[in-house]
């Protein structure tokens, strides 16, 4: 019973581990990867803000793929890599990262294969030198010369997804622990970006109508001539996710998470 119970957990474990991995899987509703149906604007979502965060119990074992062995860098401050980026879709959009969060396609986010997860990164696409901040919650790429997996959000921001690939440098970026007199105040936390529109009445409305439907706190911010719906804030960063999967069930598929 013991050793079917481990041979159980390594299945489950090397699930996780295959990351964004390309090779065909039951696992996935579709064998190769590829962009949305309708593709979205993405000018709206804001690069990752860098933040404190304790890195999760999942996804941060040293690990064996492929025949390769991995090991997670533990001191990653200062850490800098140049070398290929390639990005990942709809056939991993839903399922889960290697920390266990949801991959969300539209979230400004990035597999590595041995940065601690979470981990905040700067990357600059080296052919036309835009720039985008990630935060990498997940492991891949699993290909010869590719360092950095992007989201579908990222790689648009960074426009890669024009050419598929993008010689980028990416860089590290590490905040400090929080002391404990200012731990409670710099604790993080999450709202769900929800649609803009310059109509305040309706978004407003909207914004009553999701607290009530979901039992969660939502507020409408404006500036820019834009009135925007909020849902949070969230302390913690599953419960965010909870409540972005269910905007999106309701229809609202532009919705992501931002730090607040």
């Amino acid at each position: 019973m013991i050793k079917k119970q481990l041979l159980l957990t390594v299945a489950a474990t090397s699930l996780i581990l295959a990351g964004c991995s390309s090779t065909p899987s039951k696992r996935y509703t579709i064998d190769d990867d590829i962009a949305p149906d309708a593709p979205i604007s993405v000018e709206h979502i804001e690069d990752a803000t860098p933040m404190y965060e304790s890195y999760s119990l999942g996804g941060n074992s040293n690990y064996r793929l492929r025949g390769k062995d991995y090991t997670i860098i533990k001191e990653p401050k200062g850490f800098k890599q140049e070398g290929i980026a390639s990005w990942y879709g709809k056939k991993f959009h839903g399922h889960l990262t290697s920390n266990g969060e949801i991959y969300d396609m539209y979230s400004m986010s990035a597999a590595h294969k041995e940065l601690p997860i979470p981990s905040y990164v700067k990357v600059t696409n080296k052919d036309n030198g835009k720039t985008a901040i990630v935060r990498v919650n997940d492991r891949g790429p699993f290909h010869e010369g590719r360092i950095i997996d992007l989201s579908y959000a990222a790689a648009l921001k960074l426009d890669v997804i024009r050419t598929g690939t993008a010689k980028v440098a990416i860089e590290v970026i590490t905040v400090d622990k929080p002391t404990q007199t200012h731990k409670q105040q710099a604790l993080p936390k999450f709202v769900v970006q929800v649609a803009s529109s310059q109509h305040q009445d309706r978004v407003e409305t909207l914004a009553q109508n999701l607290s009530q439907k979901l039992s969660v706190k939502s507020y409408v911010s404006s500036g820019d001539k834009l009135h925007r719906v909020f849902l949070g804030p969230f302390s913690d960063y599953m419960h965010s996710q909870k409540a972005l999967e269910q905007v999106k069930d309701l229809g609202y598929t532009s919705a992501f998470i931002k730090s607040h």
